[in-house]
């Protein structure tokens, strides 16, 4: 079938909030490309939205999976585990920041590990409150929902949301929050909508994924850990996009000094596979009894096996140090193109998590120039993904794995297309 046959067959089966933003079916896929059903070739920036640091189908991890499904497909981990369950639980307690004993709990998605780490933490405290950040994104789970701080598309037809959940502004510089203002926020709620003795954690992504890669400095992520400290709160770092080498550390958080209690990931973890983890400090993670965590698919065979590869593969091809530099190659190119369009404002990046933003002539953020970039681009054979709290951030998940060349291409692509917009 082609791709107006397709697109016919997903208009008429598929829901209509599961919508696509390429129009256009994938067929094959290989590293940072993908080739759709009628041979059209696409140079992949969007990894999946951050799922394929290692690439559309890594050698290691094909061959683990495969390698795995002549062994065993699933047991349900709570009924009879298997190996690679607790060899991956123990790998990703001794990567995680700090010292002490620490357990992990495998699920299957990042909406299920913030899910989870809520429970372990309200189970930890004995209280119930959460608190969370304007921009953040933590799922499409009706709790999930609840602490996303984002409206549209997300949560504007599916409320009311769970309660206890209260919420802080995102330190942003750039856009007038500075990190006083996002802790005199939170010392606001003790006053005046929750006391500190209630609250059960503090959720923070340390780079914000769906917000606009905006990075929280490692000050302000002290601050947030003093302050948990001092009333007894859990710190969970959500590092569901942020997390396994995009950044150029295993964890963003480690780019700041500052352990967290509780850490979830997802995405990258198994690059391609559906897992996901919540790996934290052991007292607070055996808070629950048996039987409390856990679920039918969490830690499938295959996905471990997977996950367990993308472990050996960062270590072994030194996918760190080439995510740094990935990162100082995209920073250079997007302040040149500060420098040569005006709508072109506010670049930054963690590593290879970086963006930019469009803006009018006033400066103001323009959503609709970004969703032209976005078109334009695909137009050309480039999957690009925008994201940020006003819709008008460009945002850049191109496989660590990518070639140069293949790299350079892809940023021509944008360079071109930007050229277009006025």
């Amino acid at each position: 079938m082609n791709n107006k046959q397709l697109s016919e067959l997903k208009q008429a089966y598929v829901a209509r909030g599961a919508p696509h933003m390429i129009p256009a079916f994938a067929e094959r896929a290989e590293n940072a490309e993908i080739w759709d059903v009628e041979g059209n070739r696409y140079i992949d920036f969007g990894g999946g939205i951050g799922v394929l640091n290692l690439g559309h189908r890594h050698p290691k991890v094909v061959e683990a999976v495969k390698a795995q499904l002549d062994k065993v497909m699933h047991t349900c981990a709570t009924v009879m585990p298997y190996a690679p369950y607790v060899q991956l639980c123990q790998k990703l307690c001794e990567m995680m920041p700090g010292d002490g004993d620490k357990r992990a709990l495998l699920v299957n998605s990042g909406a299920e590990a913030v899910e989870n780490a809520v429970k372990i933490a309200r189970a930890g405290t004995g209280r119930s409150a959460v608190i969370a950040f304007d921009g953040s994104f933590h799922g499409r789970t009706m709790m999930t929902l609840a602490l996303t701080g984002k409206v549209l598309p997300y949560k504007h037809d599916f409320g009311p949301m769970p309660g206890d959940v209260f919420r802080a502004p995102f330190p942003v510089p750039a856009h007038g929050i500075s990190d006083e203002d996002s802790l005199a926020a939170i010392h606001r709620l003790f006053k005046t909508d929750v006391p500190a003795h209630r609250v059960a954690a503090i959720i923070i992504e340390p780079v914000q994924g769906e917000g606009g890669f905006y990075q929280a400095s490692p000050a302000f992520m002290q601050a947030l850990r003093d302050l948990c400290d001092e009333h007894g709160i859990a710190l969970i770092a959500d590092e569901v996009q942020s997390g396994f080498a995009r950044t150029g550390k295993l964890f963003a958080i480690e780019h700041t000094g500052v352990v967290p209690d509780i850490i979830t990931t997802a995405k990258s973890l198994a690059d391609g596979m559906p897992l996901a983890a919540v790996i934290g400090k052991a007292d607070l993670m055996d808070a629950s009894g048996p039987g409390s965590l856990g679920g039918t698919y969490g830690g499938n065979p295959l996905s471990c096996a997977a996950a367990l590869a993308v472990i050996e593969a960062i270590e072994e091809e030194n996918i760190l140090a080439r995510s740094t530099a990935m990162g100082e190659r995209l920073a250079q190119r997007f302040k040149q193109w500060e420098e040569q369009f005006s709508w072109v404002a506010h670049s930054r990046n963690t590593g290879a998590m970086a963006a930019f933003e469009l803006v009018n002539d006033a400066g103001e953020p323009d959503p609709e120039l970004t969703r032209k970039l976005t078109k334009t681009a695909a137009e050309q054979g480039l999957i690009l993904l925008s994201c940020g709290f006003y819709a008008n951030t460009i945002r850049i998940l191109v496989p660590l794995t990518a070639r140069d060349e293949l790299l350079e291409e892809g940023l021509d692509i944008i360079e071109r297309c930007l050229g277009l917009l006025h």
